[in-house]
């Protein structure tokens, strides 16, 4: 199955996105959710406006969409979800410091985004092993 490879990214209000592996797919909006929706519709309608045989190879057959985000809109879009403080605490990356990456006033180094994918990914692998009863 093929990956149609979505990058999502942001700036102090809007986000937009593009797939990297296929022409003419991209979108935008004021939220990661409308950013996502945009991208999906213009997928649908570039299908139904062209005959298969002008769709780009990519999507002529079974594929998947993964969304790839850069850190200023993961923290942005997660603000209203987690703490700066309890992004500290699952990171290990000091508040001011993922403050600057959220607003995008500083890059972090690949050594940073691995530690902020990790802990995300580590908190969402916990979070799927909760059972409630």
């Amino acid at each position: 199955m093929e990956k149609l490879i979505i990058q999502i990214g942001a700036s102090t209000d809007f986000f937009d996105g593009f797939a990297l592996n296929c022409e003419d797919i991209y979108g935008g909006g004021e939220t990661l959710e409308a950013c996502k929706d945009n991208i999906l519709e213009g997928l649908r309608l570039l299908q139904q406006s062209r005959p298969v045989s002008d769709w780009p190879e990519i999507l002529k057959g079974d594929y998947e969409i993964e969304f790839r985000y850069d850190v200023q809109s993961i923290l942005s879009y997660y603000a209203s979800v987690f703490t700066k403080p309890a992004l500290e605490r699952l990171t290990g990356i000091n508040q001011k410091q993922l403050h600057h990456y959220a607003t995008g006033l500083k890059k972090p180094r690949e050594q940073q985004k691995k530690k902020i994918e990790s802990a995300l990914h580590r908190l969402g692998s916990e979070l799927m092993s909760v059972h409630l009863v």
